[in-house]
């Protein structure tokens, strides 16, 4: 029966199963497996999370929550939020997660946006006051939206009276994300529960990931990745352990502790995990870890390469976006060249296409704009003319990513359309030069940003954050970029400094920001 269902829901174009379906066929098919160990040390089986999230569903209805209905919550990642997005489901609703990072912008933006009936929040968590956040949101918005305050409690009642789970349709509208990128106004991003798993699925069959393994739970369950993160569980019946707040040497030790077989989530955690690595060289920080997947931002090859020599094991890193959340996943079958220096190839049921400034299709190896369609794609935008916008007559979704797809099937991201410089009507792509110089030892991360100029348009700013405490001269960089052969024009004009990248949610740098930044500094030509 378990071989059954798992091979039925990574079957093509079999994401009909929805999220609640998902949670009762696992707790029948693995009812006493551990499904969740948090940073508590609090564990929970499938079946007893069925049960409690039946419990929390009754307690929302006691709180008036009916089917149909919309239902906000800005809840961090740990046990608590997965049962109420759980018991939302059983009850037919539409959910609106919101990262725990967002504050009035893009708050305020989905509350105008979706006009919930209810609204979950913590009350101050860590010197913030969601709650007081979302009454003030809601008052000064002329909503009727209800604000709970929830954290480690969630309502629960005795499920005696809940009503009978129907059989929902899983191609309706029953989630919206926000997604703000690193330059853009916040969208509102409209899902399905069938769009959901097919990224879900897509993911599971590109990784391998089976009910054997135990599986970090550090992404923000808040984000898209999150609900598919906990479908892909649930299809698998892995273990995931639960961090809600990530920091690594503490995260590292619990992952030691349970033996955690398969970490992510993106540059970020990869660059955290070398760290901890470096403390103690030659002896393994996760002795059973064997894979490290992720995405959400671009990975230098040479960070491939420092993980698969100093903690013994490979990164899958993927590409998606809010949008269609796994589009293109390295696999286990790539070779070290393929993962360190493409993001995959598209996973099952995606078609890709590069098209260049004219719309038209180019050949394998040319750059352009990659346009993109398939099941894990969202639904629409919450604006009707940003929807008509984006996607065009043969239902391809233009990304606004920059790349190529090679000969071999892989595709390679050089950037954002936005994030390419044109210095004196030519070309820099930020990304090429980043990877160039987060190759020097003196470099810990890098970004590569156009300033506006006089005479050239734009110009390339470095941005570095030292490895060390001896930072990279302008001599040196100019050198590196050399060495690699860089074309002289793209070689950055301006170096500067920072203590840390600014990121947003997600962990992408906001260039916007960054930018900003950097153009109020004092330059002199070198």
């Amino acid at each position: 029966r378990l071989k059954e269902i798992e091979a039925a829901t990574h079957k093509r174009g079999d994401h009909r199963m929805g999220l609640w379906k998902l949670v009762e066929e696992r707790a029948a098919l693995t009812p006493h497996k551990t499904m969740i160990v948090d940073d508590y040390e609090r564990t929970i089986t499938f079946a007893d999370f069925r049960n409690r999230a039946e419990r929390v569903a009754q307690g929302l209805v006691n709180l008036g929550v009916k089917p149909g209905q919309t239902v906000a919550w800005q809840l961090p990642t740990r046990l608590e939020t997965v049962l109420l997005l759980t018991a939302l489901s059983r009850l037919d609703v539409r959910q609106v997660p919101i990262l725990t990072l967002y504050r009035e912008r893009e708050v305020g933006f989905l509350l105008k946006e979706t006009r919930p009936e209810f609204v979950f929040a913590p009350g101050v968590l860590r010197g913030f006051d969601y709650a007081g956040m979302m009454e003030r949101l809601v008052r000064d918005n002329g909503l009727s939206t209800q604000v709970h305050v929830a954290y480690d409690e969630m309502p629960e009642a005795d499920p005696v009276n809940l009503p009978a789970a129907t059989t929902l349709n899983d191609d309706l509208e029953r989630w919206i994300f926000a997604t703000s990128g690193t330059t853009s106004e916040p969208k509102g991003v409209c899902h399905s529960d069938r769009s959901l798993q097919a990224a879900a699925a897509a993911f599971g069959k590109a990784t391998g990931i089976t009910g054997d393994d135990v599986c970090t739970g550090n992404f923000p369950v808040a984000h898209g990745g999150g609900p598919v993160a906990f479908m892909q569980q649930l299809m698998a019946g892995f273990t995931a352990v639960y961090t809600e707040v990530f920091q690594p040497a503490t995260a590292v030790a619990l992952y030691k502790r349970h033996h955690v077989t398969v970490a992510g989530t993106g540059l970020p955690f990869y660059l955290a995990y070398l760290g901890e690595q470096r403390k103690q060289p030659g002896q393994k920080i996760i002795p059973t870890l064997r894979l490290i997947t992720g995405g959400g931002a671009p990975k230098p090859p040479t960070v491939y390469f420092h993980v698969k020599e100093e903690i013994g094991v490979p990164i899958l890193h993927a590409w998606g976006m809010t949008e269609g959340l796994i589009l293109t996943h390295n696999r286990p079958d790539n070779t070290d060249e393929q993962r360190a220096y493409t993001d995959g190839r598209p996973v099952e049921g995606v078609e890709l296409r590069i098209r260049d400034a004219e719309g038209r299709d180019v050949h394998a190896g040319q750059d352009g704009e990659i346009f993109v369609k398939g099941p894990m794609m969202f639904k629409r935008f919450t604006s009707a003319s940003l929807t008509a916008e984006s996607i065009d007559q043969q239902g391809f979704y233009r990304t606004g990513d920059y790349g190529r797809l090679r000969e071999d099937g892989q595709l390679v991201i050089t950037g954002r359309i936005k994030d390419i410089i044109i210095r004196k009507g030519e070309n820099i792509s930020a990304a090429e030069i980043e990877n160039v110089l987060h190759k020097h030892s003196k470099v810990a991360e890098v970004a590569v940003v156009g300033i506006a100029d006089e005479e050239r348009g734009e110009r390339a700013c470095a941005v570095v954050v030292s490895r060390g405490d001896e930072r990279l001269t302008f001599d040196e960089m100019v050198k590196a970029c050399q060495a690699d052969q860089v074309a002289r024009f793209k070689i950055p004009e301006q170096l500067e400094f920072v203590s840390e990248l600014p990121r947003n949610s997600t962990m992408k740098i906001l260039k916007t920001k960054l930018r900003e930044e950097m153009a109020k500094r004092p330059w002199t030509q070198q």
